[in-house]
Parts: structure tokens; C-alpha cells; sequence
């Protein structure tokens, strides 16, 4: 947890700044902590971060467009230099808010970070975000942030109480995902971030103006693009789960596939709730590299030995889960490393 001093520090940046733009991550977590942010302070802009694995000069552009005097990054666990160094010329500071085990030691002056681990604590950025806004009636809001992450907060009860129809099944945050209409709700929101920008837009503006879960929940005129987008992406989304299983092994679920549809992390996240028992390796490939998400117990370790000496592979992320990126060419060596560290090879 971020500690009081931290919690007013980040208040006093939002109140300073007039014109911010917010980055957050392409995820549940990033949205709702944008989401929370921007509700609270009443102003600013979002940009989802759609680049991998970093924030990068790519995104200065955005800087020409909105001209903001702040910077907030959210659930972002890299920042490119370069990015760092054109917002350093143009005088603009960084807040940087996030949750992942990283070195941030070569970050300039200009950049203010806040993250919970440094003390021993790994809670979402969602989380962190709800309480340096300190809107109650954002409650809910926070709880889907939190529990897309893996997280039951501590206000989780609360929310309960007044939604118990959305979340009468749920005991932990798996089953709040994919057993209850607040899970559901995570998914439309997952997989309306991966449509086209237009309707990304359109979706941020409805949500910093929703009240309720079921506003996101009900379709009509505001809520028809992300609502589709869910329908269309959810059948493929399936029939990819479906396919995954068939190679679930003693002890890995190894899964590879290729398409339009950038999903690796949803699909493990599924596959890691249905076969605890197994290191889950998802694989997604897309040109020359593929985008690989991790999970199962203790992967941060297995997903850093597996792309040792992988030329220009990069890897990282939580204790259980992690994602990596490797060349095409090289995910064969990949695959045969994540066996043997997962003892599938006999």
C-alpha cells in the first residue's frame, strides 16, 4: 500500500494540473485506474498504451496533439528513455504510478514514482488509484480493476452488499472473473480496448460518465460499439480456450495461435483458472515476434531463465504471472526451454 505521504504527494499533482493526459496500460487494471483518476479530478486526457513491452517515443505525438502540463503513467511497468527525455525537454513531470518489480533506478528528477512493492506489498494500480481518489461512489469501478488483477480488496464486501445479484457467486477473484456478471463486465471492457481508436474513444467517454455496473452492462446507442466488439471477439475468444486445452500436458498448457486477435493474456488468465496445477504458456504471433503471456506458480523465475541467451527476447512481469517477447524463429527454443523448466520433459 502507498503510504499516506504518497497518497497526498499524488493528490497534490492532480490538483496542479490543468491540462494532463493520462497513459494507461492496454488492460482492466490501466483502464480503472485511468477511469478513477480522471472521475476524481474532473479533467484530462487517456491513452491507452497499446505498444509492447514499453512507453515509448511513439507516444510523443500524442504529447504535440493535447499539449498537457502532466504526464500520468498507470500500470506501466517500462518507460522508455527516450519518452522520458522529450517530455524532460518540454519541462512536462511524470507521475508514475505502478505495481511491478522493475529497476527504476536511472529515472530523471522529473519523474515522480510511486509503487507499493518497494514496502512488501503488491496491490493493483487500481487499487492505489481508488485511494488517492477517495470517491466511494467509484467503489465499483475500483473492485473491477482490482479483481481483473487477481485482487480482493478490502472493500470488496461493500460492493457486495450492493450488487449482490452481480457478484453472488464470487469467494475470490478468479470466480469473481469468470463466474459472475461483474466478470463479464470485465470482459467487455478487455475487449473493447482492442477495437479501433475511434471506438476506444467512444467507450472512455461513456465510462467517465457511468454511474452504475449495469450502465455498463445495459446495451443501447452509448454502449453498442464495445458491447459488439465483446460479441464478436468472445466467439473466437472460446474457440481459442477450446483448442488451447488439447494441449494441456501433466504439468504445462502449452498454446500457440496467429490471427488478428492479440488475446494471449486473457486466454491464460482463463486457462491458469481452469488447470491450477499447470505452468500455463500462451504464445501469440504476429510478424516476425511473438507476444507470450506466462502463468503458474513462480513463473517471474522459469520466464527469465527460458529467454536466456534469445537474441533481442525481452521478459518480466508478477511472481505467478508474466508475459515475454521472443523472434518467431526462436519460439521453438523457447518452447523446449519452458518444458524443461516445467519438468513436462522427461
Amino acid at each position: 500500500m502507498l503510504t499516506e505521504k504518497q497518497i497526498i504527494e499524488i493528490r497534490e499533482h492532480l490538483e496542479k494540473a490543468q491540462n494532463p493526459v493520462f497513459f494507461f496500460d492496454n488492460d482492466v487494471d490501466g483502464l480503472c485506474s485511468f477511469l478513477l483518476l480522471r472521475r476524481a479530478v474532473g479533467r484530462g486526457r487517456g491513452v491507452v498504451i497499446k505498444s509492447s513491452p514499453d512507453l515509448n517515443s511513439s507516444y510523443i505525438g500524442k504529447i504535440d496533439e493535447f499539449n498537457p502540463d502532466y504526464v500520468f503513467v498507470l500500470d506501466k511497468h517500462l518507460i522508455a528513455k527516450d519518452f522520458l527525455e522529450e517530455l524532460a525537454k518540454r519541462n512536462i513531470p511524470v507521475v508514475w504510478i505502478d505495481h511491478h518489480d522493475v529497476d527504476v533506478s536511472w529515472i530523471n528528477d522529473g519523474v515522480y514514482y510511486y509503487n507499493p512493492i518497494k514496502s512488501g506489498s503488491n496491490e493493483p494500480t487500481t487499487y492505489l488509484c481508488y485511494k488517492v481518489a477517495g470517491r466511494k461512489e467509484d467503489d465499483w469501478l475500483a473492485l473491477l480493476g482490482c479483481i481483473s488483477d487477481g485482487f480482493i480488496p478490502d472493500f470488496f464486501e461493500e460492493v457486495r452488499e450492493k450488487n449482490e445479484d452481480l457478484l453472488k457467486k464470487c469467494r475470490t477473484a478468479f470466480e469473481c472473473v469468470y463466474d459472475s456478471e461483474f466478470g463479464r463486465m470485465i470482459r467487455l471492457l478487455s475487449f473493447g480496448l482492442k477495437d479501433r481508436t475511434t471506438n476506444v474513444v467512444k467507450m472512455l467517454k461513456f465510462l467517465i460518465e457511468a454511474r452504475f455496473p449495469r450502465d455498463i452492462l445495459e446495451e443501447n446507442d452509448k454502449t453498442y460499439s464495445f458491447h459488439s466488439r465483446f460479441k464478436y471477439i468472445e466467439k473466437k475468444y472460446k474457440n481459442l480456450i477450446e483448442k488451447a486445452e488439447d494441449n494441456a500436458g501433466k504439468k504445462l498448457l502449452y498454446f500457440q495461435y496467429g490471427g488478428e486477435l492479440s488475446i494471449s493474456a486473457e486466454i491464460a488468465n482463463e486457462l491458469a483458472y481452469k488447470h491450477p496445477d499447470k505452468i500455463v504458456v500462451v504464445a501469440y504471433i504476429s510478424g516476425a515476434r511473438a507476444n507470450i503471456s506466462i502463468r503458474g506458480r513462480d513463473v517471474r523465475k522459469l520466464t527469465l531463465k527460458a529467454i536466456e541467451g534469445l537474441e533481442g527476447a525481452t521478459g518480466g512481469g508478477h511472481k505467478d504471472a508474466t508475459g515475454a517477447k521472443v523472434l518467431v524463429e526462436d519460439l521453438p527454443k523457447f518452447k523446449e526451454k519452458i518444458e524443461e523448466l516445467a519438468g513436462e520433459k522427461v
